[in-house]
């Protein structure tokens, strides 16, 4: 399963980089391949101050070997070995009324020191976090959300869509980071549903990607915006940054497994503003935008 999956990340990546730099008509994905002394490595893609893309991050990586001492204390197990493949990407739009874009999918093994399997899982999902917001633009990408679900399991896309509200929820602002999508963990094999399907479901989800993100894009990109929308764009991306540093789990992971750290910070954006206190105008879209993120919707 391991080299199943991490053989269908591979063509992933190349399927979503290649589609980004055709809708970006300027800007083209620098690689860096790289390695883990521990073991492993990954194949890191990244794409800078483009005609839409100012920033994104398309990253593939494979690691194995023992767990450290703080991973093993977090999942409740002793000294065992692991390995871990995913794909993980950010887009930072150039234009505020684009969204930035979040996904990840990933699977994970754990194997006794005789080598045996003695855990393994999927997980991922995907997550839009827009600065200005449009209704149909929420809707669609949970709409393609749900049908990637649907597919699978109908109760997958309420389960997940709740999780993901959940998980991307900034505590100490009490708001949430985007408005949400999908997020699902510790998916594993059982007699209902295999190991086998997890696949399946996981892969359509992955499938889904451009389908979810790109049609947004094209209808906002060219978009006129001021220094005032922008400013704005800057001040919530500050939320974003905060969100990875404070509660992100995969990055604690990769902080923690000595993880290449250009890759793990990649998903930070370039230009990024903390304004003491900022409250938008009463009334106004930012406001609009900041109560839908202290009250997570349904969009469908």
């Amino acid at each position: 399963m391991k080299d199943k999956f991490y053989a269908y990340i591979q063509q992933l990546q190349d399927n979503i980089t290649a589609k980004l730099e055709e809708v970006d008509g300027k800007a083209k994905f620098r690689q860096d391949i790289w390695e883990r002394p521990e073991g492993g490595g990954g194949r890191t893609r990244v794409l800078e101050n483009g005609n839409v893309f100012e920033k994104g991050g398309v990253n593939i990586s494979a690691v194995h070997g023992p767990l450290p001492k703080a991973m093993q204390a977090y999942f409740g197990v002793g000294e065992v070995d692991f390995y871990a493949c995913g794909l993980s990407l950010v887009i930072h739009p150039e234009n505020p009324f684009v969204p930035t874009v979040h996904a990840n999918w990933r699977y994970f093994e754990m194997y006794d020191k005789q080598g045996n399997t003695v855990d393994s899982w999927f997980g991922g999902g995907q997550d839009l976090t827009p600065y200005y917001l449009f209704d149909e633009d929420a809707a669609h990408f949970h709409k393609t959300c749900k049908a990637a679900c649907d597919k699978h399991n109908p109760d997958f896309y309420p389960d997940f869509k709740k999780q993901c509200d959940a998980y991307f929820w900034n505590t100490h602002r009490n708001e949430a980071r985007g408005i949400g999508g999908l997020f699902f963990d510790r998916c594993k094999g059982t007699e209902s549903f295999s190991i086998e399907q997890w696949y399946n479901f996981v892969t359509e989800v992955g499938n889904s990607f451009l389908e979810a993100y790109v049609p947004i894009v094209e209808r906002r990109k060219d978009i006129r915006y001021n220094d005032a929308n922008r400013n704005w764009q800057e001040i919530r991306r500050g939320r974003y940054v905060e969100f990875n540093l404070v509660h992100d789990k995969g990055t604690l992971f990769g902080l923690k497994t000595n993880g290449r750290i250009e890759s793990i910070l990649m998903s930070l954006p370039p230009h990024v503003q903390w304004i003491y206190d900022h409250q938008p105008e009463p009334g106004s879209d930012e406001e609009r935008l900041i109560t839908v993120l202290k009250n997570p919707k349904d969009w469908i």
